[in-house]
Protein backbone atom coordinates (compact mmCIF):
# COMPACT_ATOMS: atom_id res chain seq x y z
CA UNK A 1 0.00 0.00 0.00
CA UNK A 2 2.51 2.83 0.00
CA UNK A 3 5.95 5.04 -1.57
CA UNK A 4 7.88 7.35 -3.68
CA UNK A 5 9.38 3.67 -5.05
CA UNK A 6 5.72 2.27 -7.03
CA UNK A 7 6.77 -0.02 -9.27
CA UNK A 8 4.53 -0.65 -12.39
CA UNK A 9 4.55 -2.96 -15.01
CA UNK A 10 3.01 -2.13 -18.46
CA UNK A 11 3.02 -4.06 -21.60
CA UNK A 12 1.83 -3.93 -24.83
CA UNK A 13 1.51 -7.25 -26.24
CA UNK A 14 4.98 -8.04 -24.60
CA UNK A 15 7.25 -4.94 -25.23
CA UNK A 16 7.81 -3.06 -21.55
CA UNK A 17 6.64 0.70 -21.76
CA UNK A 18 7.92 1.19 -18.45
CA UNK A 19 8.46 -0.33 -15.27
CA UNK A 20 10.48 0.65 -12.15
CA UNK A 21 9.45 4.58 -10.86
CA UNK A 22 6.49 4.72 -13.01
CA UNK A 23 4.38 7.27 -13.43
CA UNK A 24 1.54 7.23 -10.50
CA UNK A 25 -1.37 7.02 -13.19
CA UNK A 26 -1.31 5.95 -16.85
CA UNK A 27 -3.34 3.93 -19.32
CA UNK A 28 -3.48 1.56 -22.40
CA UNK A 29 -5.81 -0.60 -24.85
CA UNK A 30 -5.92 -3.80 -27.33
CA UNK A 31 -8.62 -5.64 -29.48
CA UNK A 32 -9.31 -8.34 -27.93
CA UNK A 33 -12.02 -10.61 -30.00
CA UNK A 34 -12.92 -8.06 -32.21
CA UNK A 35 -13.91 -5.68 -28.83
CA UNK A 36 -11.89 -2.40 -27.93
CA UNK A 37 -10.50 -2.72 -24.45
CA UNK A 38 -9.31 0.34 -22.77
CA UNK A 39 -7.46 0.48 -19.26
CA UNK A 40 -6.32 3.42 -16.90
CA UNK A 41 -5.01 3.33 -13.71
CA UNK A 42 -4.58 5.81 -10.64
CA UNK A 43 -2.52 5.55 -7.65
CA UNK A 44 -2.89 7.93 -3.93
CA UNK A 45 -0.46 7.32 -1.41
CA UNK A 46 -2.14 7.21 1.75
CA UNK A 47 -2.00 9.31 5.28
CA UNK A 48 0.40 6.70 7.26
CA UNK A 49 4.11 8.01 7.15
CA UNK A 50 5.08 4.68 5.76
CA UNK A 51 6.73 3.93 2.36
CA UNK A 52 3.62 3.44 -0.77
CA UNK A 53 2.56 -0.54 -0.67
CA UNK A 54 -0.19 -0.66 -3.34
CA UNK A 55 1.31 -2.39 -6.50
CA UNK A 56 -0.72 -2.82 -9.69
CA UNK A 57 0.20 -4.91 -12.74
CA UNK A 58 -2.07 -3.64 -16.10
CA UNK A 59 -0.27 -4.88 -19.63
CA UNK A 60 -1.06 -7.05 -22.31
CA UNK A 61 0.27 -10.33 -23.52
CA UNK A 62 0.36 -13.16 -26.19
CA UNK A 63 0.31 -16.83 -25.11
CA UNK A 64 -0.11 -18.84 -28.40
CA UNK A 65 -2.82 -18.11 -30.91
CA UNK A 66 -4.51 -16.00 -27.43
CA UNK A 67 -4.03 -12.30 -26.39
CA UNK A 68 -4.59 -11.74 -22.60
CA UNK A 69 -4.87 -8.61 -20.42
CA UNK A 70 -3.12 -9.16 -17.37
CA UNK A 71 -4.40 -6.76 -14.42
CA UNK A 72 -3.80 -6.90 -10.63
CA UNK A 73 -3.78 -5.12 -7.14
CA UNK A 74 -1.36 -6.15 -4.67
CA UNK A 75 -1.70 -4.38 -0.71
CA UNK A 76 0.99 -4.64 0.67
CA UNK A 77 1.43 -4.79 4.92
CA UNK A 78 4.16 -4.60 7.06
CA UNK A 79 6.49 -3.42 3.54
CA UNK A 80 6.65 -3.30 0.49
CA UNK A 81 8.75 -6.11 -0.69
CA UNK A 82 6.38 -9.28 -0.58
CA UNK A 83 3.54 -6.94 -3.16
CA UNK A 84 6.60 -6.02 -5.40
CA UNK A 85 7.50 -9.41 -5.96
CA UNK A 86 3.85 -10.26 -6.92
CA UNK A 87 4.23 -7.53 -9.57
CA UNK A 88 7.20 -8.93 -10.75
CA UNK A 89 6.39 -12.94 -10.54
CA UNK A 90 2.97 -13.70 -10.16
CA UNK A 91 1.46 -13.72 -13.93
CA UNK A 92 4.76 -15.78 -15.15
CA UNK A 93 3.87 -18.26 -12.51
CA UNK A 94 0.69 -18.31 -13.56
CA UNK A 95 1.42 -18.14 -17.61
CA UNK A 96 4.06 -21.16 -17.15
CA UNK A 97 1.32 -23.55 -15.81
CA UNK A 98 1.22 -26.06 -18.41
CA UNK A 99 -2.94 -26.30 -18.30
CA UNK A 100 -3.05 -22.55 -18.23
CA UNK A 101 -5.59 -22.25 -20.94
CA UNK A 102 -7.12 -25.73 -20.47
CA UNK A 103 -7.96 -25.10 -17.30
CA UNK A 104 -7.01 -21.50 -16.30
CA UNK A 105 -8.64 -22.17 -12.38
CA UNK A 106 -6.40 -24.82 -11.35
CA UNK A 107 -3.28 -23.15 -12.95
CA UNK A 108 -3.98 -20.19 -11.41
CA UNK A 109 -4.50 -22.01 -7.88
CA UNK A 110 -0.89 -23.34 -8.61
CA UNK A 111 0.41 -20.58 -9.18
CA UNK A 112 -1.06 -18.60 -6.08
CA UNK A 113 0.62 -21.62 -4.21
CA UNK A 114 4.12 -21.59 -5.89
CA UNK A 115 4.47 -18.24 -5.49
CA UNK A 116 3.67 -17.97 -1.49
CA UNK A 117 6.08 -20.34 -0.89
CA UNK A 118 8.59 -18.61 -2.64
CA UNK A 119 8.22 -15.23 -0.60
CA UNK A 120 8.35 -17.58 2.48
CA UNK A 121 11.46 -19.38 0.92
CA UNK A 122 12.77 -15.77 0.93
CA UNK A 123 11.61 -14.36 3.91
CA UNK A 124 14.96 -13.26 5.10
CA UNK A 125 15.16 -11.03 1.74
CA UNK A 126 11.30 -10.21 1.41
CA UNK A 127 10.75 -9.73 5.43
CA UNK A 128 8.01 -10.81 7.74
CA UNK A 129 5.10 -8.78 5.79
CA UNK A 130 2.83 -9.62 3.13
CA UNK A 131 0.12 -8.54 0.90
CA UNK A 132 -3.27 -9.52 -0.64
CA UNK A 133 -4.11 -10.30 -4.46
CA UNK A 134 -6.16 -9.55 -6.92
CA UNK A 135 -5.57 -10.66 -10.23
CA UNK A 136 -7.93 -10.56 -13.51
CA UNK A 137 -7.00 -12.49 -16.83
CA UNK A 138 -8.55 -11.41 -20.17
CA UNK A 139 -8.47 -14.36 -22.46
CA UNK A 140 -9.73 -14.10 -25.68
CA UNK A 141 -10.45 -16.38 -28.32
CA UNK A 142 -12.01 -16.75 -31.69
CA UNK A 143 -15.38 -15.20 -30.98
CA UNK A 144 -15.43 -14.82 -27.66
CA UNK A 145 -13.60 -13.02 -24.38
CA UNK A 146 -13.39 -14.68 -20.91
CA UNK A 147 -12.55 -12.91 -17.51
CA UNK A 148 -10.98 -15.29 -14.84
CA UNK A 149 -10.77 -12.97 -11.71
CA UNK A 150 -8.81 -14.74 -8.52
CA UNK A 151 -8.11 -13.09 -4.96
CA UNK A 152 -6.24 -13.56 -1.35
CA UNK A 153 -7.19 -11.03 0.87
CA UNK A 154 -9.78 -7.76 0.48
CA UNK A 155 -8.82 -6.26 -2.71
CA UNK A 156 -11.56 -6.68 -4.79
CA UNK A 157 -12.75 -6.81 -8.28
CA UNK A 158 -16.16 -5.76 -9.39
CA UNK A 159 -17.96 -5.55 -13.23
CA UNK A 160 -20.72 -3.66 -14.30
CA UNK A 161 -23.38 -5.18 -15.97
CA UNK A 162 -25.89 -3.32 -17.33
CA UNK A 163 -25.15 -0.51 -14.86
CA UNK A 164 -25.37 -3.34 -12.14
CA UNK A 165 -21.95 -3.74 -10.10
CA UNK A 166 -21.47 -7.41 -9.76
CA UNK A 167 -18.39 -8.31 -6.76
CA UNK A 168 -16.76 -11.47 -8.56
CA UNK A 169 -13.89 -11.52 -5.66
CA UNK A 170 -14.56 -12.47 -2.39
CA UNK A 171 -13.20 -10.28 1.39
CA UNK A 172 -11.35 -13.33 2.91
CA UNK A 173 -12.29 -11.20 6.31
CA UNK A 174 -11.22 -13.50 10.09
CA UNK A 175 -14.57 -13.90 11.67
CA UNK A 176 -15.83 -15.36 8.02
CA UNK A 177 -12.81 -17.82 8.23
CA UNK A 178 -12.53 -18.03 12.30
CA UNK A 179 -13.62 -21.80 12.16
CA UNK A 180 -10.57 -23.04 9.91
CA UNK A 181 -7.93 -20.36 11.70
CA UNK A 182 -9.35 -21.88 14.91
CA UNK A 183 -8.53 -25.27 13.98
CA UNK A 184 -5.21 -24.52 12.73
CA UNK A 185 -4.64 -23.28 16.49
CA UNK A 186 -5.10 -19.49 16.12
CA UNK A 187 -8.07 -17.24 17.06
CA UNK A 188 -9.72 -14.21 15.55
CA UNK A 189 -9.35 -11.27 18.33
CA UNK A 190 -13.05 -8.73 18.19
CA UNK A 191 -11.34 -5.77 20.08
CA UNK A 192 -13.83 -2.77 20.76
CA UNK A 193 -13.45 -0.04 18.54
CA UNK A 194 -10.89 -2.44 15.93
CA UNK A 195 -11.29 -4.82 13.31
CA UNK A 196 -11.19 -8.31 13.47
CA UNK A 197 -7.55 -9.75 13.32
CA UNK A 198 -5.84 -13.41 12.85
CA UNK A 199 -4.17 -13.73 16.13
CA UNK A 200 -5.06 -10.31 16.73
CA UNK A 201 -2.64 -8.64 13.77
CA UNK A 202 -3.82 -9.19 10.61
CA UNK A 203 -7.34 -7.65 9.34
CA UNK A 204 -7.73 -10.45 6.28
CA UNK A 205 -7.46 -14.23 6.93
CA UNK A 206 -5.58 -15.02 3.74
CA UNK A 207 -2.75 -13.25 2.16
CA UNK A 208 0.79 -13.91 0.29
CA UNK A 209 3.83 -13.62 2.59
CA UNK A 210 2.82 -13.61 6.44
CA UNK A 211 5.17 -15.98 7.57
CA UNK A 212 4.73 -15.68 11.57
CA UNK A 213 1.27 -16.05 10.72
CA UNK A 214 1.24 -19.20 8.22
CA UNK A 215 0.28 -21.71 10.08
CA UNK A 216 -2.96 -19.72 10.43
CA UNK A 217 -3.49 -18.17 7.55
CA UNK A 218 -4.30 -19.47 3.41
CA UNK A 219 -3.16 -18.35 0.20
CA UNK A 220 -5.54 -20.31 -1.63
CA UNK A 221 -7.43 -18.23 -3.78
CA UNK A 222 -11.20 -18.30 -4.73
CA UNK A 223 -11.43 -17.97 -8.58
CA UNK A 224 -14.02 -17.74 -10.79
CA UNK A 225 -14.97 -17.26 -14.24
CA UNK A 226 -16.91 -14.60 -16.07
CA UNK A 227 -17.96 -14.23 -20.15
CA UNK A 228 -17.09 -10.64 -21.20
CA UNK A 229 -20.45 -10.02 -23.09
CA UNK A 230 -22.32 -7.51 -24.57
CA UNK A 231 -24.05 -6.16 -21.20
CA UNK A 232 -20.40 -5.58 -19.83
CA UNK A 233 -19.15 -2.15 -19.81
CA UNK A 234 -16.42 -1.75 -17.53
CA UNK A 235 -14.25 -3.81 -14.23
CA UNK A 236 -12.85 -1.95 -11.49
CA UNK A 237 -10.02 -3.54 -9.18
CA UNK A 238 -9.09 -1.56 -6.22
CA UNK A 239 -7.39 -2.08 -3.15
CA UNK A 240 -9.49 -1.52 0.45
CA UNK A 241 -8.63 1.75 0.30
CA UNK A 242 -11.60 2.61 -1.92
CA UNK A 243 -14.15 -0.38 -0.63
CA UNK A 244 -14.00 0.91 2.61
CA UNK A 245 -15.50 3.98 1.73
CA UNK A 246 -17.47 3.21 -0.94
CA UNK A 247 -19.82 0.29 -1.90
CA UNK A 248 -19.75 -1.94 -5.17
CA UNK A 249 -22.35 0.11 -6.94
CA UNK A 250 -21.55 3.27 -5.90
CA UNK A 251 -18.20 2.60 -7.59
CA UNK A 252 -20.18 2.10 -10.33
CA UNK A 253 -22.51 4.71 -10.44
CA UNK A 254 -19.47 7.39 -9.87
CA UNK A 255 -17.81 6.22 -13.80
CA UNK A 256 -20.82 5.23 -15.64
CA UNK A 257 -21.08 8.11 -17.72
CA UNK A 258 -16.52 8.36 -18.01
CA UNK A 259 -15.53 6.92 -20.96
CA UNK A 260 -11.87 7.74 -20.70
CA UNK A 261 -10.42 4.53 -18.22
CA UNK A 262 -7.82 6.46 -16.63
CA UNK A 263 -10.21 9.69 -15.71
CA UNK A 264 -12.44 6.72 -14.13
CA UNK A 265 -9.64 5.36 -12.35
CA UNK A 266 -8.57 8.87 -10.57
CA UNK A 267 -12.02 10.06 -10.17
CA UNK A 268 -12.67 7.09 -8.10
CA UNK A 269 -9.45 7.75 -5.84
CA UNK A 270 -10.39 10.77 -5.68
CA UNK A 271 -13.97 10.46 -3.88
CA UNK A 272 -12.41 7.37 -1.96
CA UNK A 273 -10.12 10.36 -0.66
CA UNK A 274 -12.91 13.14 -0.39
CA UNK A 275 -14.89 10.76 1.44
CA UNK A 276 -12.03 10.33 4.10
CA UNK A 277 -10.19 7.25 3.57
CA UNK A 278 -6.38 7.23 4.99
CA UNK A 279 -5.19 4.09 3.32
CA UNK A 280 -3.19 4.02 0.11
CA UNK A 281 -5.55 3.55 -2.85
CA UNK A 282 -5.00 1.68 -6.17
CA UNK A 283 -7.44 1.65 -8.72
CA UNK A 284 -7.81 -0.12 -11.88
CA UNK A 285 -10.69 0.79 -14.51
CA UNK A 286 -10.78 -1.58 -17.96
CA UNK A 287 -13.48 -0.60 -20.27
CA UNK A 288 -15.04 -3.11 -22.81
CA UNK A 289 -16.37 -1.28 -26.32
CA UNK A 290 -17.74 -3.32 -29.26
Amino acid sequence: MAGKEIYHKMKDKVKDAFSSSGPETGKGKTKLSGRRVKHGYHLVKGKSNHPMEDYLVAEYRQVGEHDLGLFAIFDGHLGHTVPDFLRSHLFDNILKQPEFLSNPRAAIRNAYQLTDAKILENAAELGRGGSTAVTAILISSENSVNLVVANVGDSRAVVSKNGVAKQLSVDHEPNKERRSIEKKGGFVSNLPGDVPRVDGQLAVARAFGDRSLKKHLSSEPDVVEEPIDENTEFLILASDGLWKVMSNQEAVEEIKDLKDAQAAAKHLTEQAVNRKSKDDISCIVVKFES
